[in-house]
């Protein structure tokens, strides 16, 4: 009932207008909702809600309005009848209120829209939060509602009272997509929309005093829209909200609104009419509004109006003819039809009855909601806090009326979306608390777990306080006491008693004091404290004085040096002198030896055997490809994670100041941005300067005279010349087939048959085989290949004698211990990808899971030369010579590889038939290098010379178009060791002639014949020999090298120094018959002569033939 109803209809309307605006002037936020509603026009603690209808009861279908003791009217005083009356007679000649202008959209940033007034602190009486009511709404944006007026004006609308009713049907309302869970009614809920047209559109209702929307789930958790395009994107079942507040929030360029809803019924919809923005406009009339006044049910109806206006008018006429009539409420949202916006047919949701009488399950849930409620809010405070806040806008208790106590349920959860929106539909009383008691509990599983982990967290945490407690009053008690001292204390002891047993020269002490002294006065907290005592622990961990003693036996290291390898002699020689003379002096000062040689001959491995000779420890590093100079010299202790260098930490790992140190693959260091290595190695491996060896990390001195360096390579050519000039160079040449078959019989046979699991079994690998391998398969310098050619003979023996015994003879029960077992039977459980590591790894593993199994006494495999090539397969090398008979222009030359020495063999032929009518030239191919180009050249000059001066009448050179080819043309070639090869095989081909057979050759040849040094003859002399050669013509110069030459590789080779290319031919033409090869191109030269002779024979001819003529002119 309004207050105030007895007044003339027009007088009570027009206060209405006037106190509504002026009813918000206190305001305060709500803590719950976002920081963008902090202009929002609500009150917190005082708002109160107006009784429902009594047909709203009746029907169980609830708004958002809580019931209220029902208020009495104020008494009314004179002055208040005198004013109504001079109201009412104002207004006789009006017959309509007054039209409000249409409002202005939001395209004006500056001007927010006006929120629905809320009730102010002092004005009891005011309008509630819920919003202004149909009559009202209009009047929020007025000037009447800016506080201004006279007094008496202010006091008659403080005591004027509107009260707001929400329309009970409301079947089409502007539908609102909500991302998450769902609206429940009763409870506030702030969103945002981004969309503008959206925006200017709940402005519109707001102003127009119809600020109601229908709010929809989306089915998509991830949908970010405000406009629903096909009703299958939300759940059809919604909530009828009101909106209490809207305002932008965002900038021009990016709109936003936020709006506080409040939900009031469950509404389901119908149908969906999308926004279409290219339907055609019509004229449409605002629907007449339906306001609920009185507790009576009395209806009153505004007559309809023009929407050009764009207001709602009510009319609180008693009398009309037009009330029976259904009210058009689609026509309220008519004006949103051009906007692009969605629109959606709604019905009310009916609660389907109960009887809490005879019903006893809902008491039931409501107690355990209640319950679940008390236990959340105990062990989750945001939860508790949050119960407080939705609560403290509700002045009744939600545990009486369950269908309240439900929603709220599901409005304070977290639960899923879905869950919620289970709730939400559920119209049967006693299945929406089950559900709202579902999703409650899950929440009290939550805090449970949140519980418990932060009682674990602070358990830990207790504890590991309580033992820091604990051991610091430990401390303090064993201080105090003199038991023990601190850690610091002990740490400076420590470091005392290791530099008391080093001889630290002066240097190093005075440094080793200063460090001490800075590490007593640091606190064990600061940066500083870690880094010195780092340092002092490198420092204090060094060898300083500290030798290992030497085994300076002859016999000893003879012994040692040739039960590791065979031959070798040159390096054994080179310990032994060594040796010899640490006897004599009682000590040695370090060397720096370089063992240069092709892969695979045991230059790396010669320094362990070394190593053991003289009973020095031994440490290897590798610096190919290394490019840091760090890694020799260290890095400055300012870096984090600094480490001295890799010689500093072999002393630390070897603990003697005389190790014997390999630096392997020296040849191929790199250079890259941080310095050249190869550099930093000249300090290192320089005996002048190594005695005090400087390294970054420890910037003390360090004497590495006495450590035994030992180096290897490949090659010299990629060596700094000032590094190698440091060195003591030791050649390595390659094995031949006897050194070859010792070191297999005597090392890769029996290493390999025991690495095969044959150690005790019957396998016989045959001479004839090794030699066999050696002249088939492997025939490179070393025998790396050799020892992977024997392993797989072994290896397939191995299967072999699997294969022909069965699995029955190898059971794998007998080959699996007690502890296999178990982790076989683990690891069988085990679905793990083999790519994972399984987290059940530890009793999958076991130290010792299998045992071997012993080959039965009567098995014999026996490895011969018939049968090798079911283990190793075809022979590589079919032949032991490219030609059997060499033709006329093929001479064998030597080269030295990286892999060791090699056959080169020269072909020349003739490109097209000599003719006096050819032209010369001369054609090479065979991927040949600058030097070696340049090597062609001048054999091809020498030839022609040679050739004019000892047969001057073989003019073959001056017609012959060669072409001389170097095979294997994918391997490049150079070098000038070449020279007589070429010379002789294009002298050959100019003579017809065969080379002796069976001839090597190798040696620098100059224009004048000169025959000048060459390098790697034994190399070369080794490769002459693999190639069936009996005779090697080697430079003069080269006769000490040839004389130093193990015995067992000149064998059957018969050396011939030249020193002038006529010896080389003298040799390897002996039958050359010169007057026989000085006539050998005259048949095919013989047309020039005949042409001179007919050219004199003409040009006699035409001078008889002339005088003749001359004697007739004369007669």
């Amino acid at each position: 009932m309004l207050h105030g109803q007895n007044l003339p209809w027009r007088v009570a309307l027009r206060q209405a207008s006037r106190s509504t605006p002026r009813a918000a002037t206190s305001r305060t936020t709500p803590s719950f909702l976002p920081t963008q509603c902090t202009v929002s026009t609500f009150v917190r603690y005082t708002r109160r809600y107006p009784t429902p209808p009594a047909a709203l009861f009746a029907s169980r279908n609830f708004t958002t309005s809580l019931r209220r003791p029902k208020e009495k009217a104020p008494p009314r005083t004179p002055d208040a009848e005198e004013e109504a009356k001079k109201e009412e007679s104002k207004d006789e000649s009006s017959k309509q209120p007054k039209v409000e202008e249409q409002p202005e959209e939001l395209e004006d940033p500056i001007k927010s829209p006006e929120p629905i007034p809320a009730k102010s602190a002092h004005a009891s009486e005011g309008v509630t939060a819920e919003g202004a009511s149909v009559a009202g709404g209009e009047g929020s944006g007025s000037g009447s509602g800016s506080g201004s007026g006279s007094g008496k004006k202010r006091k008659q609308a403080e005591r004027a009272l509107v009260k707001p009713a929400i329309p009970e049907v409301y079947p089409q309302v502007m539908a609102i997509p909500i991302g998450k869970r769902p609206l429940f009614p009763g409870f506030y809920k702030a969103i945002t929309i981004r969309d503008k047209e959206v925006g200017q559109a709940i402005s519109e209702l707001v102003k127009r005093g119809q600020p109601y929307i229908g709010a929809f789930l989306l089915k998509d958790e991830d949908a970010d829209q405000d406009v629903i395009t096909d009703s299958n994107e939300v759940y059809d079942v919604g909530t009828f909200c009101q909106v209490t507040s809207a305002f932008p929030t965002g900038p021009h360029d990016n709109f936003a609104m936020t709006c506080v809803l409040y939900p009031h019924r469950r509404i389901k919809m119908t149908g969906l009419k999308p926004p279409s923005p290219d339907s055609p406009q019509e004229p449409t009339k605002v629907a007449v509004a339906e306001v609920e006044s009185a507790p009576q049910g009395e209806t009153v109806k505004a007559p309809e109006v023009d929407q050009s206006k764009g207001d709602v008018v009510a009319s609180f006429e008693e009398s009309s003819t037009d009330v029976q009539k259904a009210p058009q409420y689609y026509a309220a949202t008519s004006f949103l039809k051009d906007r692009k916006v969605s629109i959606a047919n709604v019905e009310n949701l009916v609660e389907e009855p109960f009887d809490l009488k005879t019903n006893q399950t809902i008491p039931a849930f409501v107690s355990e909601i209640v319950n679940t409620f008390k236990a959340v809010a105990h062990m989750n405070p945001l939860f508790r806090d949050q119960i407080a806040t939705l609560s403290v806008h509700n002045t009744m208790n939600v545990g009486d009326d369950p269908v309240k106590l439900a929603d709220f349920a599901a409005a304070v959860a977290q639960g899923d979306s879905h869950e919620l929106q289970e709730v939400l539909q559920e119209m049967n009383l006693e299945q929406r608390l089950s559900k709202a008691l579902l999703v409650l509990k899950k929440e009290l599983m939550t805090a449970e777990l949140q519980t418990k982990i932060a009682r674990d967290v602070e358990t830990r945490i207790t504890k590991k306080q309580r033992e820091y407690y604990l051991v610091e009053q430990l401390k303090g008690i064993k201080r105090e006491l003199g038991i023990e001292s601190d850690g610091k204390d002990k740490l400076l002891e420590k470091f005392r008693d290791k530099a008391s047993k080093l001889a630290m020269p002066e240097a190093v002490k005075k440094v080793f004091d200063e460090e001490m002294s800075k590490l007593a006065h640091l606190e064990p907290a600061a940066s500083e404290f870690n880094v010195t005592r780092n340092y002092l622990d490198w420092l204090t961990q060094l060898p300083w004085g500290l030798r290992s003693a030497e085994n300076f036996g002859i016999k000893h290291a003879r012994e040692v040096l040739d039960e590791d390898h065979h031959g070798l002699k040159d390096v054994k020689d080179r310990i032994l002198e060594f040796i010899a003379v640490g006897k004599l002096r009682g000590t040695v000062e370090g060397k720096i030896l370089c063992m240069v040689g092709p892969p695979g001959v045991g230059k790396t491995s010669i320094g362990k055997s070394i190593a053991r000779a003289l009973n020095r420890q031994y440490y290897r590093f590798s610096v190919g490809g290394l490019a840091d100079v760090a890694e020799i010299k260290g890095h400055r202790r300012t870096y984090v994670g600094a480490l001295p260098g890799r010689i500093i930490q072999a002393l630390k790992k070897c603990q003697t100041e005389n190790p014997l140190i390999l630096i392997d693959e020296v040849d191929k260091i790199s250079r890259g941005h941080n310095g050249d290595p190869a550099s930093a190695l000249l300090e290192l491996l320089d005996p002048e300067q190594n005695n005090s060896f400087l390294d970054h990390y420890l910037d003390v001195p360090v004497d590495l005279s006495k450590v035994l360096f030992v180096c290897t390579a490949n090659m010299t050519d990629t060596i700094p010349r000032p590094l190698l000039d440091r060195m003591e160079m030791i050649e390595l040449s390659g094995y031949v087939a006897d050194e070859k078959m010792a070191i297999a019989e005597r090392y890769l046979a029996p290493t390999a048959k025991e690495i095969s699991g044959l150690k005790d079994v019957d396998v016989v690998l045959e001479k004839e085989a090794i030699v066999e391998l050696i002249n088939k398969y492997c025939r490179e310098s070393g025998v790396r290949n050799l020892k992977k050619q024997i392993e797989k003979v072994y290896r397939k023996s191995a299967l072999k004698i699997v294969q022909d015994l069965g699995e029955e003879a190898f059971p794998e029960s007998e080959a699996l211990t007690e502890e296999g077992k178990v982790a076989q039977e683990a690891s069988e459980k085990d679905t793990t990808d083999v790519k994972e590591t399984s987290g059940d790894i530890e009793n999958e593993t076991t130290p010792v899971p299998r045992i071997a199994l012993k080959v039965p006494a009567d098995v014999h495999v026996s490895i011969g030369k018939d049968n090798l090539k079911d283990y190793v397969g075809p022979p590589v090398f079919t032949s032991d010579r490219l030609y059997d008979v060499n033709p006329p222009g093929v001479a064998m030359g030597l080269a030295w590889t990286s892999m060791g020495g090699a056959a080169l063999y020269i072909e020349s032929i003739l490109e097209s038939v000599i003719s006096a009518h050819s032209s010369p030239g001369l054609e090479r191919t065979g991927s040949l290098k600058s030097v070696m180009k340049e090597s062609t050249s001048v054999a091809y000059s020498f030839a022609k010379g040679y050739l004019a001066r000892e047969f001057p009448k073989n003019r073959f050179f001056e017609h012959a178009k060669i072409h001389l080819h170097c095979p294997e043309g994918a391997t490049p070639k150079d070098g000038p060791s070449a020279g007589i090869t070429m010379a002789t095989s294009l002298l050959g081909l100019a003579l017809n002639t065969k080379v002796r057979e069976s001839t090597a050759m190798t040696g620098e040849l100059t224009v004048t014949g000169k025959v000048l040094r060459i390098g790697g003859l034994r190399e070369k002399t080794v490769a002459a020999r693999r190639a069936g050669a009996n005779m090697v013509l080697f430079p003069h110069d080269n006769m000490s090298d040839w004389l130093e030459l193990p015995e067992n590789i000149k064998e059957g080779i018969e050396g011939k120094p030249v020193s002038w290319y006529s010896e080389v031919f003298d040799l390897v033409f002996p039958d050359l018959d010169k007057e026989a090869a000085s006539k050998l191109w005259e048949k095919e030269l013989k047309g020039k002569k005949e042409r001179k002779e007919y050219k004199k024979k003409e040009h006699k001819k035409k001078e008889e033939e002339e005088e003749e003529e001359s004697g007739d002119e004369d007669d």
